[in-house]
């Protein structure tokens, strides 16, 4: 019985080496496949900037200018049938 109360540190400690061994397994891969990815040029991230940040001016004029037309023709209906 208390050989099992004794037993019990150590495989708690097991358990903790066990854990910091696999943490460091893991960021050397981490840091492996890193060395690996290949990175865009300054060049090619101005470009995709530029193409999500006219895309996105373009698509918030356009549902600015739908809500806009939606918004008239609701409100005009409201006043033809009196509701307002």
């Amino acid at each position: 019985m208390f050989d099992k109360v004794k037993s019990a540190p150590g495989k708690a400690l097991e358990g903790v080496t066990r854990s910091f061994r696999n943490l460091r397994n893991f960021l050397n891969e981490v840091r492996n496949e890193l060395k690996r990815v290949t990175w865009p040029s300054r060049k090619e991230v101005y470009a995709t900037t530029l193409v999500v940040i006219v895309t996105s001016i373009f698509f918030g004029v356009y549902l600015f200018s739908l809500d806009q037309v939606f918004e008239k023709s609701v409100l005009s209906l409201f006043h033809y049938f009196g509701a307002k």
